[in-house]
C-alpha cells in the first residue's frame, strides 16, 4: 500500500464510525493527540478532511462515508487471518467478559454460559453487570460491557443485535384463585387487583393496551415492585394477579408453593430477548466466540423459546 498501512485503515474505520476523535481514541485505547495525528495523516493520504466540523460535533465527509464499507471489509479480512490462531490459544488465555443483563437472564443463562465458555477456555471468567436506568447502548459504546442481553427498544442504530429467545407473559395466582371457577376472560381479569413488576416503576404495559383497545376494559394495578423474587411465595395468601414471563414460571415449583398459572386471553406481543454488541467487536475472534457460545447455550437451555 502506498502512504498507509492496515493500522491506519483501522484508525480510518473507527474515526468514521464514531465521528469523534475522542470517542475513536477511547475505543482504540490511544491518546487523543495520537488519534488527531492519525486523522491528519489520513487527510493527507486521501486529500479529504475525513471528519468535518458540524456545530459542536463532527460528521464524516461524503468521501469517508462512501469508502467506509470497503475499509471495513479490508480490516475484517485481515483480522480473519489471525482468528484461527487466536481460537487455538483459548485454553491458555484468561479473558474476562462483562455482560449487562437482568436477574432473570442471569438466573437462566449465567451458569450454563460459564460452563460452556470454560470448556474451551478454562481460565475465563464472567461479570454480570445489573441493568440500570442509563440507555443500554451507552456502556456498549463506551466499551465498559462486552454484551447486553435484554429486550429494550432503546438501542442506537449502529448497535448489532441477534435474537436469542422470545417469551410470553403469563399470570401467577394462588392455586384456588376464584378466577378459575369464574372463567378466564378479559372481563373477569379486571375483577382482581394486579402487581406490576418494573425496574422503572411502570404500572402499565401491553396487557393494558389490549384490554383497552380490544375490550374497552381497564385493570387495577395496586402495587409496582422492582423485581419479582419477593412476591412469588406471598401470592398464595392473596387474590392478586402477578404477570410474569413464562421463563420465570418454568422455574417455580407451583404445586409446592400452592400456586397456579394461566395464559392471558389476549393477543399479547412476544417479549423478544437479544444479545447486543458494538460493531467494534464484529470481527474480534474472541468476542465472536463469546456470542456464538451464548447463542448455542440459549438454544440448549431454552429449546421451546429458541428463535432461528
Amino acid at each position: 500500500m502506498r502512504g498507509y498501512d492496515l493500522d491506519l485503515l483501522r484508525y480510518l474505520q473507527v474515526l468514521v464510525e464514531e465521528e469523534s476523535v475522542s470517542a475513536a481514541a477511547r475505543r482504540l485505547k490511544v491518546s487523543e493527540p495520537a488519534m488527531s495525528r492519525h486523522l491528519a495523516k489520513l487527510r493527507g493520504v486521501f486529500s479529504d478532511p475525513i471528519l468535518v466540523q458540524s456545530g459542536r460535533t463532527m460528521t464524516a465527509s461524503s468521501f469517508a462515508l462512501g469508502i467506509l464499507e470497503r475499509v471495513q471489509g479490508v480490516v475484517r479480512a485481515a483480522d480473519s487471518l489471525i482468528e484461527t490462531q487466536a481460537l487455538a490459544d483459548l485454553r491458555n488465555m484468561r479473558p474476562s467478559f462483562t455482560i449487562r443483563a437482568n436477574d432473570l437472564i442471569v438466573a437462566t443463562l449465567g451458569l450454563p454460559l460459564l460452563r460452556a465458555l470454560r470448556e474451551d477456555c478454562p481460565q475465563c471468567d464472567l461479570t454480570f453487570a445489573p441493568e440500570i436506568d442509563d440507555p443500554a447502548s451507552d456502556p456498549l459504546r463506551q466499551n465498559s460491557v462486552d454484551l447486553y442481553i435484554g429486550a429494550t427498544d432503546a438501542m442506537k442504530p449502529e448497535i448489532r443485535r441477534q435474537t436469542i429467545f422470545r417469551d410470553t407473559m403469563q399470570a401467577l395466582v394462588r392455586k384456588d384463585h376464584p378466577i378459575f371457577a369464574e372463567g378466564i376472560t378479559p372481563q373477569n381479569m379486571t375483577h382482581y387487583d394486579y402487581i406490576s413488576v418494573s425496574r422503572r416503576g411502570r404500572a402499565r404495559g401491553p396487557i393494558d393496551t389490549q384490554l383497552r383497545d380490544l375490550h374497552g376494559l381497564e385493570r387495577r394495578v395496586v402495587m409496582v415492585v422492582p423485581n419479582y423474587h419477593a412476591m412469588i411465595e406471598s401470592m398464595k395468601d392473596t387474590d392478586l394477579i402477578l404477570p410474569l414471563p413464562g421463563l420465570v414460571l418454568d422455574h417455580v415449583s407451583l404445586d409446592a408453593l400452592g400456586l397456579a398459572k394461566f395464559e392471558f386471553p389476549l393477543p399479547l406481543p412476544y417479549v423478544v430477548a437479544f444479545q447486543a454488541w458494538h460493531p467494534r467487536h464484529d470481527t474480534d475472534p474472541i468476542h465472536r466466540w463469546l456470542r456464538e457460545t451464548l447463542f448455542r447455550v440459549s438454544r440448549k437451555v431454552l429449546p421451546s423459546r429458541f428463535v432461528t
